[in-house]
C-alpha cells in the first residue's frame, strides 16, 4: 500500500472535498482519499492497479491539479 498528499490550491468548499473524495475514489485500487479545505490538502491510500501516474492525471482531469513541488 503506497501513501500520497498532494497540495491542491483549487480546494475552495467542502463541495471540493467531496467531488475529490468521489472521484478519486472510483480509482480501481484507491483504498482511501480524505480531502481537507483547510489545508487544501489530499492524502490518498493506494494500491495496484492504481498508479500515482493516474491519480495525478485523474486530479487534473477534474481541475483540481496538485501544485507542483
Amino acid at each position: 500500500m503506497q501513501t500520497i498528499t498532494y497540495t491542491i490550491p483549487a480546494i475552495h468548499c467542502h463541495n471540493c472535498v467531496h467531488t475529490i473524495q468521489m472521484e478519486v475514489g472510483e480509482l480501481q485500487g484507491v483504498r482511501s482519499v480524505h480531502a481537507t479545505v483547510d489545508t487544501k490538502s489530499v492524502v490518498i491510500e493506494f494500491e495496484d492497479p492504481a498508479t500515482e501516474e493516474q491519480i495525478q492525471n485523474l486530479l487534473k482531469e477534474i481541475n483540481y491539479a496538485p501544485a507542483l513541488a
